[in-house]
């Protein structure tokens, strides 16, 4: 009897156990394309008091990888007291997935993971929509100076989505 109940159980356990697995990880890619958050309108608070110190604009890394890609462009601001802010504008836009991050990379000219993982970082937090405008405020003991890229990171998997060199404002 235990025989014959184990011929079909155990491939209907491992089948559920490898069902689920697959389930789950389809549903980290699928849920952020099926709901994706509204887009972001951030604006630069007083920004007549700010000083647009940079700018950079964000690309595809890898032009035949179609689902990480990202557009458009980054400012950093710096008000008198000495804060800094990067703002992703209007015209950002990076492809969906789980858990984007923004990043100040030490490295300029990121073009694949390693350039991120090899290199100094800091996370200036989850990204809040795949398009539009957002706000994210550097940290007070950062020296922008030691930076030269902002990019889009999926932390979930470690791939680059979208690196932006940073060039100083005109």
């Amino acid at each position: 009897m235990f025989k014959r109940m184990s011929r079909w159980l155990i491939p209907l356990v491992i089948g559920g156990v490898l069902g689920t697995g697959v389930g789950f990880a389809a549903g980290l890619f699928v849920f952020p394309i099926i709901f994706p958050p509204p887009a972001a309108n951030e604006q630069v608070a007083n920004v007549d008091q700010q000083t647009l110190v940079a700018m950079a604009t964000f690309i595809q890394a890898n032009p035949s990888d179609p689902v990480h890609y990202g557009k458009g462009a980054a400012m950093i601001f710096r008000d008198r007291a000495g804060a800094t802010l990067v703002h992703l504008s209007d015209d950002f836009e990076v492809g969906p997935g789980p858990k984007f991050h923004v990043y100040l990379v030490d490295h300029a000219a990121v073009r694949g993971a390693g350039d991120v993982n090899n290199n100094k970082w800091v996370d200036l937090g989850q990204l809040r929509a795949f398009e539009g405008s957002q706000n994210y405020p550097v940290p007070s003991d950062v020296n922008l100076a030691d930076y030269k890229s902002v990019v889009i990171w999926c932390k979930t998997f470690g791939v680059l989505i979208s690196p932006a060199t940073i060039e100083p404002a005109a």
